[in-house]
């Protein structure tokens, strides 16, 4: 233990604490640079992530944009998932009494002729009539004035039992003389069935009393002729007596099923849907009512157009950040500030000096370079096995702007009329050339596979038939990876889940989920430790040579104090 308590210079009239805090300045430059290094990969770590979260978010925006939602564990959208986009076609109907329609980017471009013979529907059973017997009682035995049986043993068996049937399976009910009404409805439901594979699923059927008009209502959840309903009773029982005071458009026993959608489309006669609401041929329908109608699809050029000019957009202020950030002036004179330093300067001073220090701190940086690189080269390499008119991104009018002094370049630029041409003359090809994504089948490969299980042959087997955004974003997902084992994930581990669920298994596994930088960080603050222990000791050496110089002198000025009074005595 060190004492902290000094008394020093009395014998030499020395200022013993200045002259140990000039020594030790001295001592803790050391620790000041170790301790400025290890700031500075603070910093450079947290550059690391503010990119990595940039990559993230771009990849998240452009997908949500696009409507590209459906992607695999690995990040990769499932295949011809652009089909389904909703914003590639319009469709019009040209009687919306009748129905209203859209398209996917499935449907072809044409005009099409409808007729709705019948519309879908469910099963609804009602009572024809006020079905109490006495409205004023709550309980089913006085409600309906239902008459029970006297068991052997003497007491009343008031069991309503029923069973209903529907396409779902069958559920029995049983209650007694004193449920209600309300027990009846909330049973029906809530009733659930069991499906082949274990699976607990509703019966499909929905009930309803209306107290103020006094009737019943039983109907199916879902449409067409797969609808039923079947309520069974055993003959002479309560429970048929209370089916029959229900008074529904239905026997016991006897099934009554529902109704298909009838439509004639595009010369196709006889066509049978379940529901109101379907898809033919990528058009999508929400019929109202019977009658006759036509629907014009088209390509919304200027709405696709409108989505790729957007991504093109926010690619382009990615590449300037990323650009930014590797070309950007160093300023080495200007080093992470100390504590004491900081003491004497003012907060914007501090902000002005902390900014020229970050500068540069990714300039030319290995991992950001390579990660754009990659992006750039996937961006004009071409695309195999596609079945459109577009192998190149320079078909469609998308190339690189014009050389800029000074800049790394990479920024993409439009020519409205060409894109807007080759997206007159073969829309589904241009979404092809961007979102196509390989036959995994015919390549060897699985599609949930991790890209490091990938041999170098199938990863450019795969790179090669992807289209333009999925190579984009695989290689985008690729450099962010290896940022995240360079700079760990920050607070935003969700963020790159949510970009390929299993992004981080590696790190965690492999890494234990301690980036390159946190070891450094980690070493650095060990150094740190050590050094300080060192400083301890040393002030303390200084305290205590001091401390015995104090000693001498003051043992040397008593005795010239003795000796002076022997001499002044004789």
């Amino acid at each position: 233990m060190y004492n902290n308590l000094r008394i020093t210079g009395l014998a030499s009239g020395i200022d013993t604490e200045t002259m140990v805090s000039n020594l030790m300045k001295a001592e803790r430059v050391r620790l000041d640079r170790v301790e400025a290094d290890k700031q500075t990969l603070v910093w450079k770590q947290e550059l690391y992530n503010d990119m990595n979260k940039d990559f993230a978010s771009f990849i998240l925006d452009s997908r949500k944009d696009f409507g590209l939602t459906t992607v695999t564990s690995t990040g990769a959208m499932l295949s011809n998932s652009y089909e389904n986009l909703n914003w590639v076609k319009k469709a019009t109907s040209s009687n919306e009494d009748i129905a209203t329609v859209s398209a996917t980017a499935k449907a072809l471009n044409g005009t099409y002729s409808v007729n709705v013979g019948q519309l879908a529907e469910g099963v609804t059973l009602a009572s024809s009539d006020s079905i109490s017997v006495d409205l004023s009682k709550e309980n089913l035995a006085d409600r309906f004035a239902l008459m029970f049986k006297l068991k052997d043993d003497g007491t009343i068996d008031d069991t309503i039992q029923f069973t209903i049937t529907t396409d779902k399976g069958s559920q029995e009910f049983s209650f007694s003389g004193t449920n209600t009404m309300t027990d009846v409805v909330n049973a029906i439901n809530s009733a659930k069935v069991t499906t082949a594979d274990k699976k607990k699923i509703s019966l499909g059927v929905r009930a309803m009393y209306d107290s103020t008009i006094d009737r019943f209502f039983l109907q199916t959840t879902g449409t067409g002729g797969d609808a039923s309903i079947k309520i069974d009773t055993t003959a002479g029982s309560v429970g048929e007596a209370f089916i029959g005071k229900l008074n529904l458009n239905a026997t016991s026993g006897t099934e009554v099923t529902g109704k298909n959608a009838i439509i004639d489309f595009a010369g196709a006669t006889g066509i049978e849907m379940p529901s109101n609401q379907f898809t033919i041929n990528g058009i999508d329908f929400n019929l109202k009512t019977t009658g006759i109608f036509n629907i014009t699809v088209d390509t919304d050029v200027d709405k696709v157009y409108e989505k790729i000019d957007n991504f093109v957009k926010k690619y382009n202020e990615l590449v300037e950040k990323s650009n930014n950030l590797l070309t950007e002036k160093q300023y080495r004179d200007y080093k992470p500030l100390t504590a004491e330093q900081k003491k004497d300067m003012d907060k914007k001073d501090i902000e002005l000096w902390e900014e020229k220090a970050k500068s540069g701190l990714l300039r030319s940086d290995d991992i950001t370079s390579r990660t754009m690189q990659n992006i750039r080269r996937g961006m004009y390499d071409k695309v195999d096995k596609v079945n459109g008119s577009y192998d190149l991104i320079t078909k469609i009018g998308i190339t690189t702007e014009k050389f800029v002094s000074g800049s790394i370049g990479g920024k993409l630029t439009i020519d409205e009329a060409k894109l807007k041409t080759a997206l007159k003359e073969d829309a589904n090809g241009v979404l092809e050339l961007l979102f196509k994504e390989p036959d995994y089948k015919s390549l060897g490969i699985d599609p949930y596979a991790e890209e490091g299980s990938l041999s170098w042959e199938q990863l450019e087997s795969k790179r090669k038939n992807s289209g333009i955004v999925t190579r984009l974003y695989d290689n985008m997902i690729q450099g962010m990876q290896s940022i995240i084992e360079k700079a760990g994930t920050g607070d935003d581990s969700n963020l790159y889940r949510n970009v390929k669920s299993n992004m981080l298994i590696n790190f965690v596994t492999k890494h234990g989920s301690i980036s390159l930088i946190d070891k450094d960080v980690l070493q650095m603050e060990r150094k740190i430790d050590d050094i300080n222990d060192y400083l301890v000791r040393k002030e303390d050496s200084y305290y205590q040579q001091f401390a015995a110089m104090e000693k001498a002198i003051s043992q040397m000025n008593q005795q010239s104090a003795w000796l002076t009074q022997q001499f002044s005595g004789r």
